[in-house]
């Protein structure tokens, strides 16, 4: 493991002093992280790839999230908000994503504190360091961190900032449908047949799956929204038929029992109501390998229990998860780990093949320090590809940042949170939290 540095950083030239903090990513994270700058002071700029604040949570915002209101709200934002009028919402009840945006991100982000500092429309492409790549060593923490931007014309531009805070997730970043990590061969001939994580079943896309069969891939509770809702469509609509297809004998993750968020549990028991039913029918074991188009719809080969077998379908949803785009970061300097892509120090406490509880040992600017010091991960992105995150961590997680970046170690290293226990193991091994 590599020796980070985690004093604060040496003394820059008076030009990057003046450059603000770069935020990658307008959602609930990185509002957050804005939040927090504004308190201290400190200048930012919030890079948004979307049309608006929170775009990314409105192409789900159909579904329920699983934590409560008073789970979701970061404290430094609340605090910003509370001289507006705004209201947190009543604790107790879990919003929608969409209710999560109007009723929260929205707010936030028209706040006169963030809104100024508000770019949408506006995609990183990269990040480095300027006038150097990943090799150059001589100067580099006293260099400005350099971003190439597209802007919402096509214009490509590069700008220049003293730290960047990556809070940009990891929605839109599919694992492909094949089980050994790549898209199955014949991909390019049946995408059009594949829909992405959580489609608005009963809402846009009903007609979509109205009358058809669906094949819902991913053991993750991404999968279990899906297949609830399509069942319940099948009630309505005649000739709509349910498969789940999942290439492990059972899908673990999905909790039924044991979870204090209540939302996330009753999904575990509704979905194995559904199975026992024969509502929703369980393709186990299959490993996909490759794809061709059948008809209309889609066959599927691949092995069951070690023996080759195909499957048919109209439609396939594809909730594998999701994982980091690390390509615009190549040319920094990063310390990540080899199996989940989160950052060295906290990959063991998120690891899906040991620990894949949704609490987790309170973390901060050391456990998402790299090499490329002002630079971190946070928020979903910062999990790499294990799926626990909960927001009230990654509100932690960029307090902690910014008292870092502020200079403020005794606030950045006191780092306490307290979360619900989720009940949720993928694996046998060692104990849930």
């Amino acid at each position: 493991m590599t020796l980070i540095d985690l004093t604060p950083a040496p003394a820059a030239t008076a030009r990057a002093n003046a450059l603000p903090v770069a935020i990658i990513g307008a959602g609930p994270i990185g509002l957050a992280a804005a939040a927090n700058l504004a308190e201290r002071d400190i200048p930012f700029v919030v890079l948004e790839k979307g049309e608006s604040a929170g775009a990314a949570i409105r192409e789900w915002g159909h579904t329920r999230l699983f934590s409560p209101w008073e789970h979701l709200v970061d404290d430094a934002a609340a605090r910003l908000l509370a001289p507006t009028g705004w209201r947190a919402p009543a604790a107790g009840r879990a919003p929608s994503g969409r209710e999560l945006v109007d009723e929260y991100v929205a707010p936030l982000s028209a706040h006169p504190a963030i809104a100024p500092h508000l770019r949408t429309g506006v995609e990183v492409l990269a990040v480095t360091r300027e006038g150097m790549d990943r090799t150059r060593t001589a100067g580099r923490s006293r260099a400005p961190f350099a971003l190439r931007l597209r802007l919402a014309d096509g214009t490509i531009v590069d700008e220049t900032a003293s730290a960047v805070i990556d809070a940009s997730g990891t929605w839109g970043q599919a694992n492909p449908l094949g089980s050994g990590g790549l898209a199955p061969l014949g991909w390019d001939a049946i995408a059009d047949r594949v829909a992405p994580a959580l489609p608005d079943v009963l809402g846009a896309d009903r007609e979509r799956f109205a009358g058809r069969h669906t094949t819902v891939v991913g053991a993750g509770h991404s999968a279990a929204n899906t297949l609830i809702a399509l069942a319940s469509l099948a009630r309505d609509e005649p000739g709509t038929r349910v498969t789940w297809l999942i290439r492990n004998a059972a899908a673990a993750r999905i909790s039924t029992g044991g979870d204090e968020l209540e939302g996330r549990g009753a999904l575990g028991a509704r979905l194995e109501r559904l199975v026992a039913d024969g509502r929703v029918e369980v393709l186990d074991r299959f490993e996909i390998l490759r794809a061709e188009p059948a008809g209309d719809g889609v066959r599927l080969h691949g092995r069951r229990a070690g023996e080759a077998a195909a499957h048919d379908t109209d439609l396939v949803v594809a909730a594998t998860g999701f994982r980091p785009d690390l390509g615009m970061l190549r040319e920094l300097r990063l310390e990540l780990d080899d199996i989940v892509e989160a950052p060295r120090r906290l990959a063991p406490l998120i690891d899906p093949n040991v620990h894949s509880c949704g609490t987790v040992s309170p973390h901060g600017y050391r456990e998402l320090a790299h090499p490329e010091q002002g630079f971190f991960i946070v928020g979903m992105k910062s999990y790499g590809r294990a799926p626990t995150f909960l927001l009230k961590t990654g509100y932690e997680q960029v307090r902690s940042v910014v008292a870092w970046l502020a200079g403020d170690a005794a606030s950045a290293g006191r780092v306490e949170l307290t979360l619900p226990a989720t009940g949720v193991c993928s694996t046998s091994a060692g104990g849930c939290c």
